[in-house]
């Protein structure tokens, strides 16, 4: 029998094909989100176990874990200033099974502290979200002579390259917060870097080394016990666990922000719908009650962002961040 297509069985014979056409090609890609994921995820951190990057990361992957139904494996790969991770996560498949947890250090420093750096954050990289941020505080001895930041700058001003700060490194935030400071007020000091922030602070208590920025995880016992004293607050607002320290900021230099904030990427290419689930889950983790306390209390402020911002953040930052390691002709250890 011979059916006689009508304008109307054609244009519904024309709308089925393009529908079908369509979904052939967007399936795949629609598909590999609604299913992801569908095995074990890694998340690369690229500093060594039992740090605050580190407990960060744990955190996170541990509520992942939960909402994914998948296990979230933290796979530590430190190294060369954060390059031996980052660029594994940088040559991974695109597919959401490959996270790089880190901070500023990888996204935001090492372009410009490296002339070969194996890797482009701009362009190797899709932003996820932040996840949180060290706040620094400005401590110096117990005995030093400066009592305020205003006696500082006024030291620095009197004894050019007379005055020495301590680091965790060179390259380090601690190091470039407090080059940041010394640009915006037109002064300058001597570096000596230690081999971790915990080094640094040993002489610092004692005097050998006076001035540090330090963040308020490692300085909150050594300040209690009257072991170091706090001049200002690196960060754009007041401590909450010290509200009594006023910010650079207040203190006469507006717009000064240092921190060590971090976040999650993943490879460039990797399908956005699963970037935007990630970002949904890690938002969700990140707001937590639980999860905020536990950051809280190791001196980690809980922060998160849509990927749109931290990409933008990165950008800032980046500039921000070079112009500062270009003046002060900072390169790493």
């Amino acid at each position: 029998m011979i059916v006689k297509m009508t304008s109307s069985t054609r244009t519904d014979r024309l709308l089925a094909i393009g529908m079908s056409l369509m979904l052939t090609l967007v399936s795949p890609a629609a598909t590999r989100a609604d299913e992801y994921p569908s095995h074990p995820i890694k998340m690369v951190v690229p500093f060594e176990p039992g740090g605050g990057t580190d407990l960060l990361a744990r955190l996170i992957a541990e509520r992942l874990s939960a909402s994914l139904h998948q296990p979230v494996i933290v796979e530590n790969r430190p190294g060369a200033g954060t390059q031996i991770g980052a660029s594994a996560v940088a040559r991974a498949t695109p597919d959401g099974y490959t996270l790089l947890s880190s901070s500023l250090t990888t996204y935001a420093f090492n372009p410009s502290l490296y002339r070969n750096l194996p890797y482009d954050p701009a362009r190797d990289f899709a932003p996820v979200s932040l996840t949180g941020r060290f706040a620094f505080l400005l401590v110096v001895s117990p005995a030093f002579a400066a009592n305020s930041l205003a006696d500082l700058i006024a030291m620095a001003k009197a004894s050019p390259d007379k005055l020495v700060y301590a680091s965790a490194g060179s390259g380090s935030p601690h190091q470039l917060a407090m080059e940041l400071l010394l640009n915006r007020a037109g002064v300058r000091m001597v570096h000596v870097p230690y081999k971790g922030a915990a080094a640094a602070l040993k002489d610092v208590i004692s005097g050998q080394v006076p001035v540090m920025m330090l963040d308020v995880a490692t300085a909150r016992e050594p300040l209690k016990a009257g072991l170091l004293r706090v001049l200002a607050s690196a960060s754009p607002q007041r401590s909450v666990e010290f509200p009594d320290v006023p910010t650079v900021a207040e203190l006469g230099y507006s717009g000064y922000e240092a921190s060590a904030w971090q976040g999650i990427v993943v490879p460039a290419k990797t399908p956005p719908a699963i970037v935007a689930k990630l970002n949904r889950e890690i938002r969700t983790a990140l707001g937590d009650p639980a999860v905020r306390e536990k950051l809280q209390a190791a001196g980690i402020e809980p922060i998160e962002s849509t990927p749109e911002d931290f990409a933008a953040t990165i950008l800032n930052e980046t500039q921000k961040w070079r112009d500062v390691i270009k003046a002060a002709n900072i390169s790493p250890n």
